[in-house]
């Protein structure tokens, strides 16, 4: 078969030699400053250096090469002849630098690291092997003899410089790289196999149900932003049936091209179970593709305590010796692999289920995950999203409205001036310089402290993180010397605080504020807090083919376009409701509040007596979501206190545990004669994500509008949108709000034979400004006083009843 034909394999330089050059223990205990690079793989001190370099240095040089013979042969086995693998592998990177003087090539790769470099005495395995690499292919495009492969090892806090250089004949380097595609070659073989017979299954599917109202508009929408490699925001009520409407279209796409990769990213691990679901289903009906859900490594650790060393964990002995078989085997058998599946084989093999879950997810269609491992810079899957590497990747982002304060808070950083202190008081005895350095840093914070009354924003901080820097590089120091001594976790916990406070500081743009702030807890804390996390976001969405966001509570979409893309170019659609309005009743209280200025007993006592005529018009099961845990007790000593209540409550407590959460669901589910009344914390757990349907709920009853308190972080984030020409009060306040009041109505219909209550208690959903923000879905709302409200329920229920009968 002509090349041109052939399947073409790609996989980076650095995940090729990561992959087969591993070996031995799993082992977290050092810092390993020699092979951990900066942020952004030490981007800025790469550009310092290649600019001093000279003339003849070429930098960031992309290369590539194809490998064919005699590698890609395998034996036919029907007519025993030699017959060529109809695919190639392509590998790809780009060199730090290429040196051509007449004497020769050098290929340079340059590593920023906090280590000191007295350390290092010869070049990381794997630094040089994708040197090596680089070298190969320089020499095979033009046909060179040899090059010398020089590693550049820079210390990004002080910038001293340390080479190694090696010569290598282009024989040696073929020879070697031969090797090294010999143990790669079953994997890619795999890879082409695995890829035939799943495109093949995907020009077979079709959607496994009858269309739902609105669904099949939405199908082809997420199939054509994909073709067309553009974002799309999605408003779509609960009941459509989102997961399977963009995983179905999303799996399409890959079969026709247009993706090799599929991201799920959910915030909730409910959510993930669904996406389970919903590629299960799709296999029932012919479709041949593996998943895998990535689980956070406390939940997947087989000790009590994740301690990731040989010395306290037999599975990270001899890890990645034995991690290779396992993968092997677990691809070969296994189409959905969810965390039973991985605990399965981890135990199986003797590996650590965590690394060998994130090794699986290189050899599945899809992966199903938190946020963290696509976007957080300290937790995502840096082989899919460091810097140079990109791939043909397709995003799902369920519940996209929690990406919001969730991306904040993932791009933003905090120190607090008495870790200082108690850090020097703990290695003081160990090192002087160190604790110097920290004392300085100390005494810079008291100086910030003395000036800010509450809190306080500031301009710039360079001359502060001068003394960071400093700080970290001798601590990474101490950190490679001291490998063993007591409250070693707290000085390691306080170094990756400073290396994230680093990270952050790199990132700072106008989409920052940085401000410091004495807490309620006596503390001072300096924040870098990134308000529109847009730019960050995009960095890694710009690495694949398409993003769909999609959620219940997506209004407005321009709120989500700034914050989500930045971009309000991007599609956005709205999916019709499929459920019968009739089913529904919304209702809008005039004579209630919640406002701060109203919250007294007079208040407190009307909101307890809409509960009980709502609740006891019609039997069933209730949620009440209320502002705050203290209003909450409010409403709840004012219940016990009331003499032959009409039905029974429950309230939520803080910091439930996972079991008292169940426990409190479970009571949805029990016989009763009366009502039940379950009092939640509006934004808490049980405004989201819970799936009470088939009649279980039938009133959800929102008590305000959803505000957050007001405090630093959300007046910071009113006076940046100010500052915009925007709407600073709606951005910080109102639109969160309303996403609260949404996501919390949405508990109630859930199925078309859902029927119920939803009770908006506050006279601000009666003004212009909350009802444009209204769902298409509540065109048509009662508006209600206490003296009718129960009246008004009643009259619905008698409707539907009569209705059924």
């Amino acid at each position: 078969m002509e090349n041109e034909e052939k399947k073409v394999l790609k996989i980076s330089v650095r995940n090729l030699v990561e992959f087969v050059l591993r070996s031995g223990d799993l082992d977290n205990r050092r810092t390993k400053g020699a092979e951990k690079t900066a942020m952004q793989e030490g981007s800025r001190i790469h550009r310092k250096i290649q600019r001093r370099m000279g003339a003849d240095y070429r930098a960031e040089v992309p290369l590539k090469h194809k490998v064919n013979l005699p590698i890609g042969q395998r034996e036919d086995p029907l007519g025993g002849k030699v017959e060529e693998e109809r695919f190639q592998i392509l590998v790809e990177g780009r060199a730090d630098g290429i040196i051509e003087r007449p004497e020769g090539v050098t290929i340079d790769e340059i590593k920023g690291i906090y280590m000191d470099l007295s350390y290092l005495k010869e070049p990381v395995a794997v630094h040089l092997a994708q040197a090596m690499c680089y070298g190969y292919f320089y020499c095979f495009d033009h046909q060179l003899n040899g090059a010398v492969i020089q590693m550049t090892y820079c210390n990004i806090e002080t910038e001293e410089i340390c080479r190694f250089q090696v010569e290598k004949s282009f024989e040696e380097l073929e020879t070697w790289f031969q090797g090294l595609i010999h143990e790669y070659i079953k994997w890619a073989r795999y890879l082409y196999h695995h890829g035939l017979r799943r495109d093949e299954s995907i020009r077979e599917l079709s959607f496994p149900y009858p269309y739902r109202k609105g669904q099949k508009e939405l199908v082809v929408a997420v199939y054509r932003s994909i073709a067309r490699k553009r974002n799309l925001f999605i408003q779509a009520p609960t009941g459509i049936g989102k997961t399977l409407s963009t995983i179905y279209p999303a799996v399409r796409a890959i079969g026709e091209g247009f993706g090799d990769k599929l991201f799920y990213l959910t915030a909730k691990t409910i959510t993930r179970g669904v996406a389970e679901e919903a590629f299960d289903i799709l296999r029932e009906h012919g479709l041949y593709l593996n998943s895998v859900t990535i689980t956070a490594k406390e939940k997947l650790c087989f000790l009590e305590k994740p301690e990731c060393n040989p010395d306290a964990c037999p599975y990270a002995k001899g890890h990645f010796d034995r991690v290779g078989d396992g993968v092997y085997d677990i691809i070969h058998n296994e189409r959905s692999i969810t965390r039973e599946t991985v605990l399965r084989y981890a135990e199986q093999y003797q590996v650590c289920p965590f690394e060998f879950c994130l090794d699986i997810s290189n050899w599945v269609d899809a992966i199903i995950c938190d946020y963290n491992y696509v976007f957080d810079p300290n937790i995502r899957l840096k082989r899919y999203f460091s810097e140079g590497i990109s791939g043909d990747y397709l995003f799902l982002v369920d519940e996209a409205h929690n990406l919001v304060p969730r991306a904040r808070e993932m791009y933003s950083a905090a120190i607090y001036k008495e870790d200082f202190l108690l850090i020097k008081k703990l290695v003081t005895p160990m090192d002087q310089k160190l604790s110097k350095l920290l004392d300085r840093c100390n005494k810079e914070l008291l100086s910030m402290k003395r000036e800010c009354e509450s809190f306080q924003l500031l301009e710039d901080i360079r001359f502060f993180m001068t003394g960071i820097m400093t700080l970290f590089g001798e601590m990474e120091k101490f950190m490679e010397i001291h490998e063993e001594f007591q409250d070693r976790d707290l000085v390691l916990d306080f170094y990756f605080s400073l290396r994230d406070f680093i990270n952050i500081y790199d990132r700072l743009d106008e989409n920052y504020r940085i401000y410091t702030e004495l807490l309620s807890d006596g503390r001072f804390m300096l924040r870098m807090f990134c308000v529109n996390p847009s730019k960050n976001l995009r960095e890694c969405l710009d690495k694949g083919n398409g993003t769909v966001f999609f959620s219940a509570t997506l209004l407005p979409v321009r709120y989500y376009k700034e914050l989500l893309s930045g971009d309000q170019e991007e599609y956005a659609v709205y999916a019709q409701s499929p459920f019968d309005g009739k089913k529904r009743l919304l209702m809008v209280a005039s004579d209630v509040s919640s406002r701060y200025t109203r919250r007294n007993g007079r208040e407190y006592q009307k909101v307890v007596s809409y509960i009980r005529a709502i609740v006891s018009a019609h039997k069933g099961n209730y949620m009440v979501f209320l502002p705050s845990y203290q209003y909450l007790k409010e409403v709840e000593a004012l219940l016990e206190r009331t003499e032959k209540l009409e039905f029974n409550f429950l309230s939520q407590a803080s910091h439930m545990s996972e079991q008292e959460r169940e426990e409190f669901l479970k009571e949805f589910s029990e016989e009763r004669e009366d009502s039940f009344a379950a009092l939640c914390v509006m934004g808490g757990v049980f405004s989201e994500g819970i799936d009470l349907k088939e009649g279980r709920l039938i009133g959800a009853i929102i008590v305000g509008t959803g505000l957050p308190m007001v405090c630093t972080e959300q007046e910071i984030l009113k006076g940046y949108f100010d500052d915009k020409g925007q709407k600073g009060f709606d951005y910080a306040y109102q639109y969160p709000g309303m996403n609260k009041v949404m996501q919390a109505a949405g508990r109630v219909i859930r199925t078309v034979r859902d029927e119920g209550i939803i009770a908006l208690l506050d006279e601000r959903f009666l003004k212009p400004d909350y009802q444009a923000l209204f769902p298409r879905e509540w065109d048509e709302y009662y508006q209600v006083k206490l003296k009718n409200a129960e009246e008004v329920v009643r009259e619905f229920w008698e409707g539907r009843s009569e209705e059924g009968r």
